[in-house]
């Protein structure tokens, strides 16, 4: 966080990943494209790659806006797609559809799974899609092909898995010293010993220790802005 000459804050974007994996990102994204059904032009050049993506994209977002069915098998091509997205603002074109179509509990497990088990390039995509897990449901339009009542019911709670993602987040950046998984999670972590368990309030002084003499400047930048909030 800087004050700039009127006063004003401002604070630094988060970066973009060191290990962003765009060919992985294609079979995510063509993933998507398969299993979910939806239209898109095919590419008419190998340099029209970037191109498909952004009409791949496009094409799934006006999909959900007129109405979508998800098989089941499409839940998780959607969380790998968002885990997987190196841009922390489209990833919410998967999360959203997933998580109006099989509620919130299912959403936030499979990203929850993702931070445990994952790869350190998972477990920071999964930081970043998990910040969309708590959108309203607002794509009324958008539905399961087989509706789990019972997931459904409980998907308004946005607290669901909170505090289990908090402990596991918090016990990943301090164990991680991955920069990409450290930067990814900071931004979504709560810096005060009441948020945790007794057992693992010492992690939040080193969660903090950790991020004022780490090497890298948004790291740094970020835990002021935190404490200080």
């Amino acid at each position: 966080m800087k004050d700039t000459a009127d006063g004003r804050q401002v604070f630094m974007a988060l970066p973009a990943r060191t290990d962003d994996d765009r060919a992985s990102f294609q079979h995510c994204l063509a993933a998507v494209v398969d299993v979910v059904g939806i239209e898109v032009a095919p590419e008419r050049a190998p340099g029209d790659q970037r191109r498909w993506n952004q009409l791949a994209r496009v094409a799934l977002r006006e999909a959900c806006r007129n109405g979508l069915t998800l098989s089941d098998a499409s839940f998780d091509v959607l969380i790998k797609a968002a885990v997987y997205d190196p841009d922390p603002s489209f990833n919410r074109q998967f999360v959203e559809p997933a998580l109006n179509a099989f509620g919130r509990r299912r959403v936030r497990s499979a990203l929850l799974d993702y931070l445990r088990t994952g790869t350190d390039g998972e477990r920071a995509g999964a930081a970043r899609a998990w910040y969309w897990s708590a959108l309203p449901l607002r794509l009324h339009q958008v539905q399961a092909e087989t509706p789990n009542t019972g997931s459904q019911a409980e998907s308004d709670d946005r607290s669901v898995l909170t505090r289990d993602w908090y402990q596991a987040a918090l016990q990943e950046f301090v164990s991680n010293e991955h920069l990409d998984v450290r930067r990814c999670i900071l931004p979504g972590l709560p810096l005060w010993r009441s948020a945790y368990p007794p057992e693992l309030q010492d992690l939040v002084d080193a969660a903090v220790s950790i991020a004022r003499s780490h090497p890298d400047e948004y790291i740094r930048h970020r835990v002021e802005h935190q404490v200080r909030s």
